[in-house]
């Protein structure tokens, strides 16, 4: 199972983007789905979450900048960032509970990563 990501590029500072990710529609269900990202010499760290009932976490330093939101009939989720700053610079990593079949236990997967830059 390959989550597809996209959305990122090279934004100034104060600007927005929006990310996607979708996980295959063949795949029996999906619990929970987000984000992490990963700067450059720092370890990677949960930028938000969404459950399949739409229950959302966020950490701190986005709250009020990044908002994630989830379509279940697509099995794509997407990450609204707004007021980006440079420290947001990061490779950004969508990630999906899933359990492929009803026979399948839960296992968690990962999208490619995707290149997301602030800087003027």
């Amino acid at each position: 199972v390959q989550l597809q990501a996209s959305g990122g590029g090279l934004v100034q500072p104060g600007g927005s983007l929006r990310l996607s990710c979708a996980a295959p529609g063949s795949i029996f269900s999906i619990n929970l789905m987000g984000w992490f990202r990963q700067a450059p010499g720092k370890q990677r760290e949960l930028v938000a979450g969404i459950s399949s009932s739409g229950r959302t976490t966020y950490v701190d330093a986005v709250k009020g900048r990044f908002t994630i939101s989830r379509d279940n009939a697509k099995n794509t989720i997407y990450l609204q960032m707004n007021s980006l700053e440079p420290e947001d610079t990061a490779v950004y990593y969508c990630f999906a509970g899933i359990r492929i079949t009803e026979w399948s236990n839960w296992r968690d997967y990962w999208g490619q990563g995707t290149q997301v830059t602030v800087s003027s």
